[in-house]
C-alpha cells in the first residue's frame, strides 16, 4: 500500500463497519448510501489486501487482519477527534439536544434528581428522556441510538468484556462503561412481619414467601442463582419491575423483598419498612454507565457522563 496516495477518509468507514457490524448501520452513522459504504470497503479491501470483512448472519465480522489493524486506526481516530474538536470550545449553555436514558427505579430516585438541580443551571436547552431498563444487556438498544445511556448492574456485559479482553480474537468491543457506584443489597419486610426482629437464617429465609424485581419479567433472578449455587432455593410468588412497587406491596403482606440500601434511603422508604442482611453472600451489584462508542468523543455525551459521575460520586458517599 502507499500511504502517500491513501484515502484516509477510508479509515472512518472501517471504524463505523466495526463498531457497527452492520453495513446499514454504518452508513446511517456516516450520512451515506450503503452502496458507497460497499464502494468504499472495496477500495479498502484493494488497498490492505484483505477482506476485512466477512459476512455472517444479518451483519458482518472482522477478519484476523481488520482486529489486527482496529486497536492502532481507533487510537488514531480517537486523537484526532479530541485534537479537532477540543473540550474547551463547548458550552453547555449551548446544548438543545435531547439525551434518552435507561435506568431502573433505583438508580433514578437516586441520580435524576441532583441531575435536574445541576443540569437546569448549566445546560438548561437539553431535554432528558428516563425510560424503564427492561434488561440487563441494553446493548441492542444503545447500538440502534434508541438510547444514549444505559445505566444499572450489566453482568452479562461484564462478563463479555472480560472474555473479549482474554481472546485476542474476538470481534471488537462496540461499548464503553464506567463504574459509578458500588451497591448493597438487604431484606426487607414490614416492620409488624414475624420475621422482623429475629435472627434470619438460611431456613427461614428460604421457608418465606418472595417477591422478586424482575426487569425482564423471568421469576429468577441473581438472589435465585445464589442459592442454587448452595443447594437451595426460595419460592417467588411475585414479580413487579420496579423498586418502589416492591417497597410498596412488602408493606401490606407477609411477602419478602430484596432492595438496593441507596434505593431504601433516597426514597423516604427507611421509616416506613424493616431492613436487615440477608442470610447469604451476593455479588456485587455495582450500577454502571454503559454508552455506544459512536458517543465516546462527542462533546455533550462526555458533559452527561461526567455529571453522572460527579453526582453518584456524591449520592454514593
Amino acid at each position: 500500500m502507499n500511504f502517500r496516495t491513501f484515502d484516509l477518509n477510508l479509515l472512518r468507514v472501517f471504524e463505523a463497519v466495526m463498531l457497527e457490524g452492520k453495513l446499514t448501520r454504518a452508513a446511517e452513522v456516516l450520512a451515506m448510501s450503503q452502496p458507497a459504504v460497499s464502494n468504499a470497503l472495496a477500495r479498502l479491501r484493494d488497498a490492505l489486501n484483505d477482506p476485512l470483512f466477512i459476512r455472517e448472519g444479518y451483519g458482518v465480522k472482522p477478519s484476523l487482519r481488520a482486529l489486527q489493524l482496529w486497536p492502532s486506526i481507533e487510537a488514531a481516530l480517537a486523537q484526532l477527534r479530541q485534537t479537532l474538536e477540543p473540550d474547551q470550545s463547548f458550552d453547555p449553555r449551548q446544548c438543545n439536544e435531547t439525551i434518552t436514558l435507561a435506568m431502573a427505579d433505583s438508580t433514578a430516585t437516586l441520580l435524576i434528581p441532583a441531575l435536574m438541580r445541576k443540569t437546569r443551571q448549566e445546560a438548561p436547552g437539553l431535554s432528558w428522556r428516563v425510560r424503564t431498563l427492561f434488561s440487563r444487556d441494553p446493548r441492542e438498544l444503545l447500538a440502534s441510538a434508541e438510547l444514549d445511556l444505559a445505566l444499572g448492574y450489566f453482568p452479562a456485559v461484564e462478563a463479555e468484556a472480560i472474555s473479549t479482553q482474554a481472546d485476542q480474537s474476538h470481534a471488537a468491543d462496540a461499548f464503553r462503561s464506567r463504574r459509578l457506584y458500588e451497591g448493597e443489597y438487604v431484606c426487607v419486610m414490614r416492620p409488624d412481619h414475624p420475621l422482623a426482629g429475629v435472627n434470619l437464617d438460611l431456613e427461614r429465609y428460604c421457608a418465606a414467601e418472595h417477591l422478586l424485581v424482575s426487569f425482564s419479567g423471568r421469576p429468577h433472578g441473581f438472589v435465585d442463582e445464589a442459592l442454587e449455587a448452595i443447594g437451595r432455593r426460595r419460592r417467588v410468588v411475585l414479580t413487579v419491575n420496579q423498586f418502589f412497587t416492591a417497597g410498596q406491596v412488602v408493606l401490606t403482606t407477609d411477602l419478602l423483598t430484596v432492595l438496593p440500601t441507596h434505593f431504601i434511603a433516597s426514597s423516604g422508604m427507611a421509616e416506613k419498612v424493616f431492613s436487615t442482611p440477608l442470610p447469604l453472600k451476593l455479588p456485587s451489584p455495582h450500577v454502571d454507565m454503559l454508552w455506544h462508542h459512536r458517543s465516546e468523543h462527542q462533546a455533550v455525551h462526555r458533559y452527561v457522563r461526567q455529571s453522572f459521575s460527579e453526582i453518584a460520586g456524591r449520592a454514593a458517599r
